[in-house]
């Protein structure tokens, strides 16, 4: 039916540097090699980083782990839908190892787009929706409407979904859907409470693409951004049956203050219809959070690090940093979970709630949080990025910090402090150099943080020469 998946091997970012060991004992080296090792040591801690991030990115790319969970062929048809960063990447993926007959439309983010030979890809825009992305939701459930029994219909599910099959509900206007949207976003609601809402005013979603594409059998393929893996809460759970309720949208509304229609709450009014059938599609998730961690931990240790895994991780994200400062100062003390060399290690979502007028996404808001608690701490680095490639609105994955950065930003006119107090951590880190530029990775498996301690010992191996 399909070729077998090839053997992973670990990307070239996960490999030891040729300068990896630390200085042996023996006399004090000149100020010249002193120097180069210095630049070594930094260069040894940047470089684990990355390579941690550059792991975790490798193990959610669908090319590694779509081939595992292929379904059987069907007697009928075999059509592919799908919406998400990830889904024409994952649909090149499926049609390269499909042998049999194949159709079908994704939809992806402007400039996540790939060539595929037998699925259609179309573009439209993320976060906030456009008309592309109803037009490319309207195509693809009129696509579904052909489905019959005997057929085979797959779904590529990650994440960004859910703004991508944009198409509302009857009665409800396109820029209403969008204006909730962008407030729900801005007052700090998190993803599944923005779901709640999404799933009963778009048509797609909640079970909407399982409902047109009846009566062919359905299996969806997910690379999960979501905390926890729900189901129901990847790209707003197209293929799985709507839980929520009405009651449950409308009070996530009042408390975030968004005014809606009479039409849009008519809609979230109506009964709940189960629909039971719709529980045996098989519903398969082919990378997730936990997993790109575990590449990332795998990667610590092979460096000597102990690892504190925290998993996934929710909340403001300038709280979550002052929570993991405070973690960082337990190991640096030797009083915590795990004592340095530590990596400490996170997913999950954060948010943001918007009030300054500065640029950044969650991840940089974490991590200028994180450097102003720390103020220059000796030998702590850090990295925060998202796994897509792009944090929040900007260009960039994310950033990095390391030692002394927060005293030598004052130095030079950037306060740390002001640029948080402003939400402006995308002006500092570029003005400080320290932004992580990946481009679209075409894949989500949502925030990845790293924070990495060294041991005094390895401190020494920078301390100033005497000689």
């Amino acid at each position: 039916m399909h070729r077998p998946a090839k053997a992973w091997r670990a990307p070239i970012w996960s490999r030891r540097p040729a300068w990896w060991t630390c200085w042996q004992a023996g006399p004090r080296p000149s100020n010249a090699s002193w120097r180069m090792g210095v630049a070594n040591k930094e260069g040894e801690a940047r470089d684990l980083l990355h390579r941690m991030f550059g792991a975790a990115v490798d193990r959610a790319k669908p090319t590694r782990c779509i081939a595992d969970h292929f379904p059987d062929c069907p007697h009928g048809r075999t059509i592919v839908v799908g919406a998400g960063k990830a889904a024409a990447e994952m649909a090149r993926a499926f049609e390269q190892r499909w042998s049999g007959e194949l159709t079908g439309l994704v939809v992806v983010p402007y400039g996540h787009k790939v060539p595929c030979e037998r699925i259609a890809v179309r573009e439209a825009a993320h976060p906030m929706s456009d008309l592309a992305g109803i037009a490319a939701t309207e195509q693809m459930l009129a696509l579904l409407e052909k489905a019959r029994e005997g057929d085979l219909v797959v779904c590529l599910l990650s994440g960004g979904g859910s703004a991508l099959l944009c198409a509302p509900e009857d009665g409800v206007e396109f820029d209403e859907l969008q204006n909730i949207g962008r407030a729900l976003l801005n007052s700090g609601a998190d993803v599944a409470q923005m779901n709640v809402v999404r799933k009963k005013l778009a048509k797609a979603l909640g079970g909407g693409i399982a409902r047109a594409a009846a009566p062919a059998s359905l299996v969806t393929l997910a690379i999960s951004d979501v905390v926890g893996d729900d189901r129901a809460s990847i790209a707003s759970g197209p293929t799985v049956p709507d839980r929520t309720s009405g009651d449950e949208a409308m009070a996530i509304l009042a408390r975030c203050g968004v005014a809606i229609s009479k039409a849009a709450e008519t809609i979230l009014r109506r009964p709940f219809v189960d629909d039971p059938k719709r529980d045996i599609a098989a519903y398969r998730i082919i990378a997730s959070s936990r997993l790109s961690l575990d590449a990332a931990a795998e990667i610590a240790h092979e460096a000597g690090y102990t690892v504190r895994d925290l998993g996934e991780v929710t909340g403001e994200a300038r709280d979550v940093g002052r929570d993991h400062a405070e973690i960082v100062r337990e190991i640096v003390a030797d009083s915590g979970e795990a004592a340095a060399p530590c990596v400490i290690l996170s997913g999950g979502e954060t948010s943001v709630t918007v009030e300054g007028e500065g640029r950044g996404g969650r991840n940089g808001e974490y991590l200028l949080s994180l450097l102003t608690e720390l103020d220059g701490m000796a030998g702590v680095y850090a990295l925060a990025a998202d796994t897509d490639g792009i944090d929040g609105a900007g260009d960039n994955a994310g950033a990095w910090f390391e030692p002394g950065m927060a005293i030598r930003a004052r130095e030079n006119g950037h306060d740390p402090r002001n640029y948080l107090e402003r939400q402006d951590s995308h002006t500092f880190f570029q003005a400080m150099d320290r932004l992580v530029m990946s481009g679209p990775t075409r894949t989500n498996v949502n925030d990845f943080r790293a924070i990495l301690i060294q041991s005094p010992e390895m401190q020494q191996c920078r301390g100033t020469p005497t000689g």
